[in-house]
Protein backbone atom coordinates (compact mmCIF):
# COMPACT_ATOMS: atom_id res chain seq x y z
CA UNK A 1 0.00 0.00 0.00
CA UNK A 2 1.43 3.41 -0.81
CA UNK A 3 0.77 5.81 2.04
CA UNK A 4 1.50 9.67 1.92
CA UNK A 5 1.87 10.92 5.52
CA UNK A 6 1.67 15.13 5.93
CA UNK A 7 4.12 15.98 9.13
CA UNK A 8 7.11 15.03 10.40
CA UNK A 9 6.52 15.37 13.99
CA UNK A 10 6.30 12.73 16.21
CA UNK A 11 3.06 10.79 15.25
CA UNK A 12 3.96 11.08 11.92
CA UNK A 13 7.65 9.87 11.90
CA UNK A 14 6.34 7.43 14.44
CA UNK A 15 3.67 5.95 11.87
CA UNK A 16 6.63 6.25 8.96
CA UNK A 17 8.93 4.08 10.55
CA UNK A 18 6.30 1.61 11.87
CA UNK A 19 4.43 1.28 8.53
CA UNK A 20 7.68 1.19 6.34
CA UNK A 21 8.96 -1.66 8.80
CA UNK A 22 5.55 -3.58 7.59
CA UNK A 23 6.59 -2.92 4.01
CA UNK A 24 4.33 -0.45 3.02
CA UNK A 25 5.38 2.51 0.85
CA UNK A 26 5.57 5.34 2.66
CA UNK A 27 5.89 8.87 1.42
CA UNK A 28 6.85 11.60 4.00
CA UNK A 29 6.11 15.51 3.59
CA UNK A 30 7.12 17.79 6.30
CA UNK A 31 7.65 21.56 5.62
CA UNK A 32 11.09 21.76 7.85
CA UNK A 33 14.08 20.87 5.17
CA UNK A 34 16.69 19.99 8.69
CA UNK A 35 13.86 17.62 9.90
CA UNK A 36 13.27 16.48 6.72
CA UNK A 37 16.88 15.96 5.83
CA UNK A 38 16.98 14.23 9.78
CA UNK A 39 14.60 11.80 8.78
CA UNK A 40 15.59 10.93 5.14
CA UNK A 41 18.98 9.73 6.78
CA UNK A 42 16.75 7.76 9.44
CA UNK A 43 14.08 5.96 7.90
CA UNK A 44 13.62 4.03 4.69
CA UNK A 45 10.91 6.67 3.28
CA UNK A 46 10.78 9.29 0.52
CA UNK A 47 10.84 12.61 2.47
CA UNK A 48 9.30 15.40 0.10
CA UNK A 49 9.87 19.08 1.70
CA UNK A 50 7.06 21.34 1.25
CA UNK A 51 3.61 22.34 2.73
CA UNK A 52 1.39 19.56 2.92
CA UNK A 53 -2.20 21.01 2.29
CA UNK A 54 -0.12 22.95 -0.89
CA UNK A 55 -1.43 20.96 -4.05
CA UNK A 56 1.70 20.87 -5.24
CA UNK A 57 3.96 19.71 -2.68
CA UNK A 58 1.18 16.49 -2.44
CA UNK A 59 1.84 16.49 -6.61
CA UNK A 60 5.61 16.40 -5.52
CA UNK A 61 4.96 13.26 -3.31
CA UNK A 62 2.89 11.61 -5.87
CA UNK A 63 -0.11 11.43 -4.27
CA UNK A 64 -2.21 10.55 -6.92
CA UNK A 65 -0.50 7.04 -6.74
CA UNK A 66 -1.52 7.02 -2.96
CA UNK A 67 -3.82 4.48 -1.49
CA UNK A 68 -4.03 6.77 1.48
CA UNK A 69 -2.83 9.97 2.80
CA UNK A 70 -2.74 10.85 6.66
CA UNK A 71 -2.22 14.13 7.96
CA UNK A 72 -0.78 14.21 11.15
CA UNK A 73 0.66 18.28 11.31
CA UNK A 74 0.27 19.92 14.91
CA UNK A 75 -1.69 22.20 12.87
CA UNK A 76 -5.98 21.48 12.90
CA UNK A 77 -6.52 23.58 10.00
CA UNK A 78 -3.17 22.46 7.37
CA UNK A 79 -4.76 18.49 8.19
CA UNK A 80 -7.94 19.31 7.15
CA UNK A 81 -7.01 21.02 4.11
CA UNK A 82 -4.27 18.51 2.91
CA UNK A 83 -7.32 16.17 3.65
CA UNK A 84 -9.47 17.79 1.29
CA UNK A 85 -6.97 18.60 -1.24
CA UNK A 86 -6.33 14.15 -1.15
CA UNK A 87 -10.29 14.10 -1.54
CA UNK A 88 -10.76 16.30 -4.19
CA UNK A 89 -7.34 14.33 -6.24
CA UNK A 90 -8.92 10.85 -5.62
CA UNK A 91 -7.24 9.36 -2.83
CA UNK A 92 -9.73 6.62 -1.51
CA UNK A 93 -8.93 7.34 2.23
CA UNK A 94 -7.73 9.94 4.17
CA UNK A 95 -6.96 10.42 7.56
CA UNK A 96 -6.71 14.03 9.76
CA UNK A 97 -5.18 14.88 13.37
CA UNK A 98 -8.00 17.31 14.50
CA UNK A 99 -8.02 18.30 18.25
CA UNK A 100 -10.51 20.95 18.14
CA UNK A 101 -13.93 19.40 18.46
CA UNK A 102 -15.31 22.00 16.81
CA UNK A 103 -13.75 21.43 13.43
CA UNK A 104 -14.60 17.78 13.43
CA UNK A 105 -17.86 18.45 11.99
CA UNK A 106 -16.58 20.28 9.01
CA UNK A 107 -13.58 18.26 8.34
CA UNK A 108 -16.13 15.19 7.69
CA UNK A 109 -17.67 17.27 5.39
CA UNK A 110 -14.31 18.17 3.82
CA UNK A 111 -13.88 14.09 3.35
CA UNK A 112 -11.80 13.26 6.41
CA UNK A 113 -12.69 9.47 7.06
CA UNK A 114 -11.37 9.02 10.41
CA UNK A 115 -10.50 11.93 12.55
CA UNK A 116 -7.91 11.75 15.35
CA UNK A 117 -7.39 13.39 18.75
CA UNK A 118 -4.07 12.47 20.57
CA UNK A 119 -5.17 14.00 23.58
CA UNK A 120 -8.58 12.33 23.80
CA UNK A 121 -7.30 9.06 22.95
CA UNK A 122 -3.91 9.01 25.82
CA UNK A 123 -6.89 10.60 28.13
CA UNK A 124 -9.14 7.61 28.10
CA UNK A 125 -5.97 5.63 28.56
CA UNK A 126 -4.62 7.19 31.44
CA UNK A 127 -8.40 6.65 32.79
CA UNK A 128 -8.11 2.99 32.24
CA UNK A 129 -5.02 2.25 33.78
CA UNK A 130 -6.42 4.46 36.87
CA UNK A 131 -9.30 1.72 37.10
CA UNK A 132 -6.72 -1.27 37.15
CA UNK A 133 -5.08 -0.10 39.95
CA UNK A 134 -1.86 -1.63 40.39
CA UNK A 135 -0.51 -2.53 36.50
CA UNK A 136 0.66 -0.23 33.79
CA UNK A 137 -1.46 -1.21 31.26
CA UNK A 138 -5.17 -2.50 30.92
CA UNK A 139 -6.63 -3.24 27.17
CA UNK A 140 -9.73 -5.11 26.83
CA UNK A 141 -10.65 -7.09 23.67
CA UNK A 142 -14.28 -9.20 23.24
CA UNK A 143 -15.83 -6.22 24.75
CA UNK A 144 -13.69 -6.44 28.06
CA UNK A 145 -14.66 -9.90 28.16
CA UNK A 146 -10.46 -10.97 27.17
CA UNK A 147 -8.11 -8.40 29.02
CA UNK A 148 -4.21 -7.39 27.91
CA UNK A 149 -2.59 -6.68 31.01
CA UNK A 150 1.14 -5.34 31.90
CA UNK A 151 3.06 -4.65 34.85
CA UNK A 152 6.83 -5.12 36.50
CA UNK A 153 7.65 -8.18 38.50
CA UNK A 154 8.28 -6.78 41.85
CA UNK A 155 11.21 -8.21 44.07
CA UNK A 156 10.34 -11.16 45.90
CA UNK A 157 7.25 -12.31 43.55
CA UNK A 158 6.65 -16.12 43.73
CA UNK A 159 7.43 -15.54 40.02
CA UNK A 160 10.57 -14.06 39.90
CA UNK A 161 13.67 -16.69 38.90
CA UNK A 162 11.35 -19.26 37.76
CA UNK A 163 10.92 -20.14 33.96
CA UNK A 164 7.55 -19.89 32.14
CA UNK A 165 7.63 -23.64 31.75
CA UNK A 166 7.64 -23.77 35.69
CA UNK A 167 5.22 -21.23 36.34
CA UNK A 168 2.65 -22.92 34.24
CA UNK A 169 2.88 -26.26 36.26
CA UNK A 170 2.26 -24.13 39.14
CA UNK A 171 -0.93 -22.24 37.47
CA UNK A 172 -4.25 -24.19 38.92
CA UNK A 173 -5.94 -22.99 36.31
CA UNK A 174 -6.01 -21.60 32.56
CA UNK A 175 -7.55 -18.67 32.69
CA UNK A 176 -4.42 -16.19 31.67
CA UNK A 177 -1.14 -16.70 30.01
CA UNK A 178 2.78 -14.85 29.47
CA UNK A 179 2.36 -13.75 25.91
CA UNK A 180 5.80 -11.74 25.90
CA UNK A 181 7.81 -10.21 28.57
CA UNK A 182 10.17 -6.69 27.98
CA UNK A 183 13.85 -6.22 29.50
CA UNK A 184 15.20 -3.34 28.87
CA UNK A 185 15.60 -2.61 25.18
CA UNK A 186 14.84 -6.38 24.36
CA UNK A 187 10.93 -8.04 23.92
CA UNK A 188 10.75 -11.81 24.13
CA UNK A 189 8.01 -13.20 22.92
CA UNK A 190 7.00 -16.05 25.60
CA UNK A 191 8.64 -19.59 25.41
CA UNK A 192 8.88 -21.93 27.75
CA UNK A 193 12.47 -21.56 28.64
CA UNK A 194 12.10 -17.73 29.29
CA UNK A 195 13.42 -17.01 32.84
CA UNK A 196 11.39 -13.89 34.69
CA UNK A 197 13.43 -11.56 36.65
CA UNK A 198 12.43 -8.83 39.08
CA UNK A 199 11.80 -5.69 37.18
CA UNK A 200 10.74 -6.95 33.98
CA UNK A 201 7.61 -5.81 32.56
CA UNK A 202 5.28 -8.73 31.93
CA UNK A 203 2.62 -8.64 29.64
CA UNK A 204 -0.76 -11.33 29.87
CA UNK A 205 -3.70 -12.24 28.28
CA UNK A 206 -5.95 -13.26 30.77
CA UNK A 207 -10.54 -13.95 31.19
CA UNK A 208 -11.68 -10.67 32.65
CA UNK A 209 -11.91 -10.66 36.04
CA UNK A 210 -9.98 -14.22 36.93
CA UNK A 211 -6.35 -12.71 37.32
CA UNK A 212 -6.19 -12.90 41.25
CA UNK A 213 -3.96 -15.74 40.66
CA UNK A 214 -1.36 -13.63 38.03
CA UNK A 215 -1.71 -10.69 40.43
CA UNK A 216 -0.14 -12.60 43.40
CA UNK A 217 2.42 -14.49 41.54
CA UNK A 218 3.99 -11.17 40.03
CA UNK A 219 3.13 -9.60 43.07
CA UNK A 220 0.81 -6.67 41.58
CA UNK A 221 -1.77 -4.68 43.55
CA UNK A 222 -5.47 -4.46 42.98
CA UNK A 223 -6.41 -1.81 45.06
CA UNK A 224 -9.14 0.62 43.45
CA UNK A 225 -8.01 4.19 43.34
CA UNK A 226 -9.86 6.79 44.88
CA UNK A 227 -7.56 9.89 44.78
CA UNK A 228 -5.38 11.55 42.08
CA UNK A 229 -3.20 14.68 41.74
CA UNK A 230 -2.51 15.85 38.17
CA UNK A 231 -0.01 18.12 37.59
CA UNK A 232 0.19 20.21 34.20
CA UNK A 233 -2.85 22.11 33.22
CA UNK A 234 -2.15 20.63 29.11
CA UNK A 235 -5.49 20.02 27.39
CA UNK A 236 -4.14 16.30 28.58
CA UNK A 237 -4.42 16.99 31.94
CA UNK A 238 -7.81 18.99 32.00
CA UNK A 239 -9.40 15.93 29.99
CA UNK A 240 -8.32 13.74 32.11
CA UNK A 241 -9.09 15.71 35.31
CA UNK A 242 -12.97 15.63 33.80
CA UNK A 243 -13.01 11.80 33.29
CA UNK A 244 -11.94 10.88 36.39
CA UNK A 245 -14.31 13.11 38.07
CA UNK A 246 -16.92 11.55 35.71
CA UNK A 247 -15.82 7.75 37.53
CA UNK A 248 -16.05 9.78 40.84
CA UNK A 249 -12.31 9.79 41.54
CA UNK A 250 -11.29 12.36 43.58
CA UNK A 251 -9.14 14.61 41.74
CA UNK A 252 -6.64 17.57 42.64
CA UNK A 253 -4.72 19.49 39.74
CA UNK A 254 -1.83 21.56 40.41
CA UNK A 255 -0.18 24.15 38.11
CA UNK A 256 1.86 27.50 38.72
CA UNK A 257 0.39 28.81 36.00
CA UNK A 258 -2.56 30.74 38.05
CA UNK A 259 -4.76 31.61 35.09
CA UNK A 260 -5.00 28.26 33.75
CA UNK A 261 -5.64 27.41 37.43
CA UNK A 262 -8.28 29.83 37.94
CA UNK A 263 -9.57 28.42 34.27
CA UNK A 264 -10.10 24.58 35.92
CA UNK A 265 -11.53 25.48 38.52
CA UNK A 266 -14.38 27.78 36.68
CA UNK A 267 -14.85 25.44 34.00
CA UNK A 268 -14.97 22.31 36.34
CA UNK A 269 -16.31 22.83 39.95
CA UNK A 270 -15.41 19.15 40.71
CA UNK A 271 -11.50 19.34 40.32
CA UNK A 272 -9.43 20.68 43.31
CA UNK A 273 -7.24 23.25 41.59
CA UNK A 274 -4.38 24.50 43.30
CA UNK A 275 -1.69 26.84 42.22
CA UNK A 276 1.52 25.79 43.05
CA UNK A 277 5.02 24.37 41.95
CA UNK A 278 3.99 20.94 40.76
CA UNK A 279 7.94 19.22 41.42
CA UNK A 280 7.77 20.72 45.11
CA UNK A 281 7.87 18.50 47.94
CA UNK A 282 6.06 20.97 50.02
CA UNK A 283 3.18 21.99 47.62
CA UNK A 284 2.49 18.20 47.18
CA UNK A 285 2.46 17.87 50.95
CA UNK A 286 0.19 19.91 51.40
CA UNK A 287 -2.08 18.52 48.99
CA UNK A 288 -1.92 14.97 50.82
CA UNK A 289 -0.31 13.29 48.49
CA UNK A 290 1.24 10.89 51.29
CA UNK A 291 -2.46 9.48 50.96
CA UNK A 292 -2.92 9.46 47.36
CA UNK A 293 -3.10 6.84 45.10
CA UNK A 294 -1.86 7.64 42.44
CA UNK A 295 0.06 10.77 40.57
CA UNK A 296 -0.04 11.71 37.33
CA UNK A 297 2.47 14.75 35.88
CA UNK A 298 0.73 15.38 32.36
CA UNK A 299 2.84 19.00 31.90
CA UNK A 300 3.96 19.68 28.16
CA UNK A 301 7.30 18.84 29.23
CA UNK A 302 8.89 15.43 29.49
CA UNK A 303 11.88 16.29 32.21
CA UNK A 304 9.37 18.25 34.47
CA UNK A 305 7.28 15.05 34.66
CA UNK A 306 9.79 12.98 35.31
CA UNK A 307 11.27 15.06 38.34
CA UNK A 308 7.13 15.38 39.50
CA UNK A 309 6.94 11.79 39.41
CA UNK A 310 9.96 11.24 41.62
CA UNK A 311 9.01 13.95 44.00
CA UNK A 312 5.50 12.45 44.79
CA UNK A 313 7.26 9.13 44.83
CA UNK A 314 9.77 10.13 47.32
CA UNK A 315 6.81 12.28 49.46
CA UNK A 316 4.44 9.17 49.41
CA UNK A 317 2.35 8.62 46.02
CA UNK A 318 1.21 5.06 45.65
CA UNK A 319 1.59 5.50 41.54
CA UNK A 320 3.27 7.55 39.60
CA UNK A 321 2.74 7.51 35.57
CA UNK A 322 4.68 9.92 33.65
CA UNK A 323 3.54 11.82 30.17
CA UNK A 324 6.36 11.62 27.53
CA UNK A 325 6.81 13.14 24.14
CA UNK A 326 10.13 11.18 23.13
CA UNK A 327 9.99 7.77 23.32
CA UNK A 328 13.72 7.02 24.24
CA UNK A 329 12.69 8.20 27.58
CA UNK A 330 10.01 5.30 28.47
CA UNK A 331 13.33 2.83 28.94
CA UNK A 332 14.41 4.47 32.03
CA UNK A 333 10.74 5.19 33.48
CA UNK A 334 11.19 1.68 35.80
CA UNK A 335 14.63 2.01 36.03
CA UNK A 336 14.25 5.56 38.17
CA UNK A 337 10.89 4.58 40.15
CA UNK A 338 8.01 5.64 38.07
CA UNK A 339 5.28 3.13 37.58
CA UNK A 340 3.94 3.80 34.28
CA UNK A 341 4.02 6.42 31.03
CA UNK A 342 1.39 7.47 28.69
CA UNK A 343 2.19 8.81 25.22
CA UNK A 344 -0.55 10.93 22.95
CA UNK A 345 1.83 9.85 20.03
CA UNK A 346 1.57 5.76 20.75
CA UNK A 347 -2.69 6.28 21.91
CA UNK A 348 -2.81 7.95 18.20
CA UNK A 349 -0.75 5.58 16.22
CA UNK A 350 -2.99 2.87 17.80
CA UNK A 351 -5.93 4.39 16.46
CA UNK A 352 -4.13 5.10 13.14
CA UNK A 353 -2.65 1.74 12.31
CA UNK A 354 -6.30 0.11 13.19
CA UNK A 355 -7.64 1.83 10.34
CA UNK A 356 -4.92 1.31 8.21
CA UNK A 357 -5.06 -2.47 9.04
CA UNK A 358 -8.58 -2.74 8.39
CA UNK A 359 -10.48 -5.55 6.76
CA UNK A 360 -9.73 -8.72 9.11
CA UNK A 361 -7.50 -6.61 11.29
CA UNK A 362 -10.04 -5.79 14.04
CA UNK A 363 -8.02 -4.25 17.00
CA UNK A 364 -4.50 -2.73 17.07
CA UNK A 365 -2.48 -1.97 20.24
CA UNK A 366 1.22 -0.67 20.52
CA UNK A 367 3.39 -0.96 24.19
CA UNK A 368 5.09 2.03 25.27
CA UNK A 369 8.31 0.47 25.42
CA UNK A 370 8.52 -2.70 23.12
CA UNK A 371 8.06 -2.74 19.19
CA UNK A 372 5.73 -5.70 19.49
CA UNK A 373 1.86 -5.46 18.73
CA UNK A 374 -1.33 -7.16 19.81
CA UNK A 375 -3.64 -6.99 16.90
CA UNK A 376 -6.81 -8.76 16.90
CA UNK A 377 -7.57 -10.76 13.49
CA UNK A 378 -10.59 -12.60 12.23
CA UNK A 379 -9.74 -16.03 10.56
CA UNK A 380 -11.39 -16.43 7.01
CA UNK A 381 -12.31 -19.85 5.82
CA UNK A 382 -9.89 -19.59 3.34
CA UNK A 383 -6.81 -19.76 5.74
CA UNK A 384 -4.66 -22.72 6.41
CA UNK A 385 -5.00 -22.53 9.91
CA UNK A 386 -8.50 -23.83 9.78
CA UNK A 387 -8.79 -26.81 11.79
CA UNK A 388 -5.25 -26.62 12.73
CA UNK A 389 -3.97 -27.23 16.42
CA UNK A 390 -2.04 -24.06 17.22
CA UNK A 391 0.90 -26.78 17.88
CA UNK A 392 0.40 -27.56 14.11
CA UNK A 393 0.69 -23.93 12.80
CA UNK A 394 4.36 -23.74 13.35
CA UNK A 395 3.95 -20.18 14.21
CA UNK A 396 7.19 -17.92 13.84
CA UNK A 397 9.59 -17.66 17.07
CA UNK A 398 8.30 -14.07 17.27
CA UNK A 399 4.56 -14.08 17.23
CA UNK A 400 2.25 -16.15 19.88
CA UNK A 401 -1.64 -16.11 20.18
CA UNK A 402 -2.33 -15.19 23.29
CA UNK A 403 -6.34 -15.58 23.30
CA UNK A 404 -9.41 -17.07 20.79
CA UNK A 405 -13.02 -15.00 20.60
CA UNK A 406 -15.10 -18.02 19.23
CA UNK A 407 -18.66 -16.06 19.13
CA UNK A 408 -19.66 -15.78 23.07
CA UNK A 409 -16.87 -17.81 24.48
CA UNK A 410 -13.20 -16.46 25.03
CA UNK A 411 -10.34 -19.02 25.28
CA UNK A 412 -6.76 -18.40 26.89
CA UNK A 413 -5.51 -21.21 24.24
CA UNK A 414 -3.40 -23.88 24.90
CA UNK A 415 -1.50 -25.89 22.01
CA UNK A 416 -4.26 -28.24 21.24
CA UNK A 417 -6.63 -25.73 20.76
CA UNK A 418 -8.07 -25.41 16.93
CA UNK A 419 -8.37 -22.97 15.38
CA UNK A 420 -11.76 -22.62 13.05
CA UNK A 421 -13.44 -19.96 10.39
CA UNK A 422 -14.87 -17.08 12.62
CA UNK A 423 -12.22 -17.04 15.24
CA UNK A 424 -10.87 -13.82 16.33
CA UNK A 425 -7.74 -14.45 17.42
CA UNK A 426 -5.36 -11.79 20.31
CA UNK A 427 -1.77 -11.79 18.27
CA UNK A 428 0.96 -10.80 19.75
CA UNK A 429 4.04 -10.32 17.60
CA UNK A 430 7.19 -8.34 16.49
CA UNK A 431 7.48 -6.71 13.95
CA UNK A 432 9.74 -9.43 11.25
CA UNK A 433 6.45 -11.35 11.96
CA UNK A 434 3.90 -9.51 10.80
CA UNK A 435 4.13 -10.46 7.00
CA UNK A 436 3.02 -13.56 8.41
CA UNK A 437 -0.69 -12.10 10.12
CA UNK A 438 -2.40 -12.22 6.65
CA UNK A 439 -1.38 -15.64 5.68
CA UNK A 440 -2.63 -16.70 9.21
CA UNK A 441 -6.15 -14.89 8.33
CA UNK A 442 -6.17 -15.83 5.29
Amino acid sequence: MRIVIVGAGAVGSYLAERLSAEGQDIVLVESDAARAAELQGELDVLVVVGNGASPASLEEADIRRADMMIAVTSSDAANILAAHAATRIGVPHRIARVEDSSLREEATELGVDLLIDPGEAAAHELVSTIRSGGISEAIDFADGRLQLLGGFITPGAPAAHLTLARLRSMVRGWTWVVVAVVRGTETLIARGGTELLPGDHVIIMAEAGRTDEAFEIFGWTEEPFNKVIILGSTRLARRTAMLLCEEGVSTTLIDQDADRVRQVATNNSKVVAVHGDPTDPKVLKSEGVENTDAVLALTGWDEINILGCLVAKATGARKTVARFHRLDLVKILPGVGIDSGVSSRLAAANEILRFVRRGSIYTVVTFRDSAAEAIEIEVQPTSPAVGQSLANIHLPHEMIVGGIVRGDEVLVPLGDSVIKAGDHLIVIALPEAFAELEKLSG
